[in-house]
């Protein structure tokens, strides 16, 4: 028998460059690898942009006057009115108007009355207002309020 030489079986890489025919073939070619960086630059830019608009969108929003309205209940009170309890919370000084609803068992709207809430020297304000209706109602409800 004889001897195997374990340095000559060792699998060294070769200090050979790639050519440039295998590198076109498997994409890795320079203006490749500029294109790629160009695409990424710009998507990352995009994506910048994006955020930052965002942020100054949601920033700004946020500066406007703001209105919160919170049932707070409601009393059936016979057959054709039901009373309407209900907090407004807005800047000092303002108005604003509520619509609010009453439903009937089936969650139809059976009655409707816009009410002005006027300014008040508070920021959160309780109010109580009937609203007559077509049929018996089963709730009563703030279906939505606006400043004026």
């Amino acid at each position: 028998m004889t001897a195997i030489d374990e340095d000559a079986l060792e699998v060294r890489p070769s200090a050979v460059p790639e050519s440039a025919g295998l590198a076109a073939r498997y994409g890795r070619t320079p203006a490749k690898k500029r294109r790629d960086r160009l695409v990424y630059l710009i998507a990352g830019a995009l994506a910048a942009i994006v955020v930052i608009a965002w942020v100054i969108w949601a920033g700004l929003d946020q500066a406007g006057s703001t209105l919160d309205a919170e049932d707070k209940g409601s009393t059936i009170v016979n057959d054709r009115t039901v009373s309407i309890s209900y907090q407004v919370s807005m800047p000092v000084g303002q108005t604003a108007s509520c619509a609010l609803q009453v439903q009937n068992e089936a969650h139809g709207i059976v009655g409707w009355r816009i009410v002005k809430v006027p300014a008040s020297t508070r920021y959160t304000t309780s109010y109580t207002d009937t609203v007559l209706s077509s049929e018996r109602g089963v709730t009563g409800l703030i279906y939505r309020c606006w400043l004026t």
